[in-house]
């Protein structure tokens, strides 16, 4: 049976209706390229919401996975040791300010994981979240996620979580203290909050302050770190090193796969039993994050991100200054909004119908999140669509 006739047999009838599902039913998909069941080709600038870092079809994760599969080793459980788990680990540290990392299966289990580490190190309870900020739709995350309608059908959510305005000096030194906080939590660029990269100077003010009281800096790299912005994490970009650091999205190449990177100090609170995941770290998709985590942190391959990144920014600020429809564009390396002056829902749409994907960010912000693999001419392909539809 072909991929086509397997297709065209497939309903989304019985799936619970948690999604707003538009377009054709995909097929396949190659390098930037998605295809669809009628074999139409899109250029995709979603790619799967900033996980597909190295895109569709890319080696280095075929190959990850061929070799993994051919250990016989796809689940062991945490209760074992296994090597590939043990290299990444070594690998992130390796790169990164860490000591010890704990592997989960996605950006939210990251992040709750982290507001435990950062509650059981120093016996405090409440988190401080800022505003626009998205952690994740679990009971803790949500709670620190600046989305009143995600939020609403939910309540009573975790009680202690605390959102305050972004990048307000004072309101944050009135609100983090001493007695009662056990960590702030923020992301360097957020992504759902309009693709916004925060201030360093505002982060270096939070993180003296953090030093000063004895609270931890939680930052979610989750959908801007791993190569995104052009530097392997976000933080290196804004001279502030936090103490837990959360990442999820693109680390496994499209597998599902969370981390949070932490220090020793806090590392050193936790015991065995304080916390636990049966699928965490497996061998199979630790295999393939230890390729792709090597990948991206090719010293070649950032450049080329960020070379990518500031062909795109000219070329966006071009369109911009062109186009009364857009107010501003923001963003580092290869993740960009676009704030319009009208919603920005039609524009996916019609951006859908001329063959290229593009997501939003909050209700008026284009989001443009493409492959990190993506070549010059694919992003100029991409850019000349959004100005036909902006037009």
């Amino acid at each position: 049976m072909t991929a086509t006739s397997t297709a065209a047999s497939a309903s989304p009838a019985a799936l619970l209706g948690v999604y707003a599902r538009v377009g054709p039913l995909f097929v396949a998909g190659n390098g930037a390229e998605l295809v669809a069941e009628d074999g139409t080709r899109y250029l995709d600038f979603v790619a799967g919401i900033g996980v597909n870092a190295l895109g569709y079809n890319h080696p280095v994760v075929r190959e990850a996975v061929e070799r993994a599969l051919g250990t016989g080793l796809v689940h062991v459980s945490n209760l074992y040791r296994t090597e590939p788990g043990e290299r990444l680990a070594e690998e992130l540290v390796r790169r990164s300010f860490a000591d010890r990392v704990f592997f989960c299966n996605s950006g939210a289990e990251a992040n709750e994981a982290a507001f435990k580490f950062a509650r059981k190190w120093s016996g405090k309870t409440e988190i401080v979240a800022f505003s626009g900020s998205f952690h994740g739709r679990l009971f803790a995350t949500l709670a620190a996620t600046d989305r009143p309608e995600y939020r609403k059908p939910f309540e009573p959510l975790v009680p202690g979580v605390r959102i305050v305005p972004r990048e307000d000096w004072a309101a944050v030194d009135h609100a983090v203290s001493a007695s009662r906080t056990a960590a702030v939590i923020v992301e360097p660029v957020q992504g759902e909050g309009g693709v916004r990269p925060v201030d360093p100077e505002w982060l270096g003010f939070l993180r003296e302050l953090c030093d000063s009281r004895g609270v931890a800096i939680i930052f979610d790299e989750v959908q801007c770190g791993l190569g995104r912005t052009g530097t392997l994490f976000a933080y290196e970009q804004t001279g502030v090193v936090p103490d837990v650091l959360t990442l999820a999205k693109p680390l496994a190449g499209g597998l599902p796969m969370g981390a949070v990177l932490l220090r020793d100090a806090i590392a050193a609170a936790l015991k065995p039993g304080d916390h636990a995941t049966t699928f965490g770290g497996g061998p199979l998709v630790a295999s393939v994050a230890l390729a792709v985590v090597r990948t991206i942190a090719e010293p070649d391959f950032l450049t080329g991100v960020r070379q990518k990144g500031e062909w795109l920014a000219a070329r966006l600020a071009s369109l911009a200054a062109r186009s009364p429809r857009v107010r501003e564009i923001r963003g580092r390396g290869l993740m960009w909004g676009l704030e319009l002056a009208e919603p920005a829902a039609p524009f996916v749409t019609a951006a859908r119908a001329r063959g290229l994907l593009v997501l939003t960010a909050g209700a008026n912000v284009l989001r443009l999140v493409p492959p990190l693999v993506i070549t010059p001419h694919d992003l100029e392909r991409g850019v000349a669509i959004l100005e036909e539809v902006l037009a």
